[in-house]
């Protein structure tokens, strides 16, 4: 059959395996524990030679149909899910990475995963963090035992859009794990696998769930890394495929050892928002590129940050890479405008530290999700104190512009 769009794949990927009853969803299932008549299969199940379910805590039949739709969107090998985004990454680099290893990653990360890969570093996982826009400082970095490059597609809060088809090039030379964040694009935006990405995460929570009621996250191997070159890879996880030995290794070692588990009920939801994700992110980009417009050309707007605008470093990669430019911006206020109360007279934007809701969200980004940095590190990020970041949502533009305006009028 031929390939299916986008569009068809969201909304009907739940119906190909022919769910319970013919409901149109798959439903929630809340069981933790699984019964075979012959306990043979049960131990098949356990030792990887038979496709089933062990225990809630690895995988159910909700969670799987999720899983399927985001190997799916992603045009990849293989899913698994997470409680969480932040989960999601962390157990799998531990689940692949040892004492002694080293991560080239993005320094313009989210600040949890700053947080976290600083954390690695202390258990004795070397990290460089590195000017990802630019592949000579990727490549600079390398070391012998360098094992993943780790960035994002576009970096949350000051939108830098790292080398990505570069660096993916550079991953495939030196046979290094290639994990790219697509978070802030989301499978409709872009395809990491197009830059030959080893492994997609996304926070499930945000665009591709939408309506900021679940949290989740997930990894899909695109199938493009060759695992047999592998060290990491533990004895027993070496099945017949080659190409199934490292989403086994991080279903095993990363999801199953850590316990961080996907509610079914918030994977229902995730695949439920999921049915629309090209239809909320195409207006919530086309809102994006009309307030950065409106932001760029305000007095009291000292700069935007937004790569759908002209005169971002990035412009030319981020139109040529994406779809859209994303759904994000962030602007620095002038001295006379105190971003607490520029929030704080806003009526329809929320100030709210999530993003990727189908509603506008701002945050004050110096004081909430990058205090723990410290102003140095804030500054080398390009993050000043009175930056605002925007998540914009799905609202009538009109109404956006309208907003911004009287609150910039106080």
């Amino acid at each position: 059959m031929k390939k299916k769009g986008f569009n068809t794949t969201a909304l009907h990927s739940d119906r190909e395996g022919k769910p319970e009853h013919g409901v149109l969803h798959k439903p929630v299932h809340p069981s933790v524990a699984f019964a075979y008549e012959d306990a043979r299969e049960l131990a098949e199940v356990f030792q990887n030679k038979r496709k089933g379910y062990a225990y809630g805590r690895q995988n159910n039949p909700t969670i799987e149909a999720l899983a399927q739709k985001v190997t799916k969107l992603e045009e990849g090998l293989s899913t698994v899910v997470f409680g969480t985004g932040m989960a999601a990454i962390g157990s799998t680099l531990l689940s692949l990475l040892r004492q002694g290893d080293h991560i080239v990653s993005s320094a313009f990360l989210f600040g949890n995963t700053n947080s976290q890969l600083n954390t690695f570093k202390e258990l004795g996982i070397e990290v460089s963090f590195v000017d990802a826009t630019d592949v000579k400082n990727v490549e600079a970095a390398i070391q012998g035992n360098t094992k993943v490059v780790f960035v994002e597609t576009i970096a949350n809060p000051v939108t830098q859009v790292a080398d990505l088809e570069a660096i993916g090039d550079l991953c495939e030379k030196h046979n290094l794990v290639y994990f790219v964040d697509n978070t802030m694009t989301s499978p409709w935006l872009f395809k990491p696998v197009q830059v030959k990405a080893s492994l997609v995460i996304n926070a499930l929570t945000k665009y591709i769930g939408g309506h900021g009621n679940a949290l989740g996250g997930s990894v899909t191997d695109t199938g493009l890394y060759d695992w047999s070159g592998f060290d990491n890879i533990y004895d027993n996880y070496k099945g017949s495929d080659p190409a199934q030995w490292g989403i086994t290794q991080i279903r095993k070692k990363g999801l199953r050892d850590f316990g961080a588990a996907l509610a079914p009920e918030a994977a229902h939801h995730i695949s439920v928002g999921s049915d629309t994700l090209s239809l909320r992110m195409d207006k919530a980009c086309a809102n994006a590129q009309a307030i950065a417009e409106f932001c760029e050309a305000h007095p009291k707007v000292r700069k935007v940050f937004y790569p759908g605008l002209a005169n971002h470093p990035q412009h030319d990669r981020a139109t040529s890479l994406f779809r859209h430019c994303g759904a994000i911006l962030s602007i620095e206020l002038v001295d006379s405008v105190d971003c607490f109360d520029f929030l704080n007279a806003l009526e329809i934007v929320v100030s709210s530290s999530n993003l990727g809701d189908n509603r506008t969200l701002g945050i004050p980004v110096a004081h909430t999700i990058y205090w723990e940095m410290g102003p140095e590190r804030r500054a080398s990020m390009g993050v000043a104190d009175s930056m605002v970041r925007l998540s914009i949502g799905i609202e009538d533009t009109e109404d956006l512009l309208a907003d911004l305006e009287q609150a910039l009028s106080i």
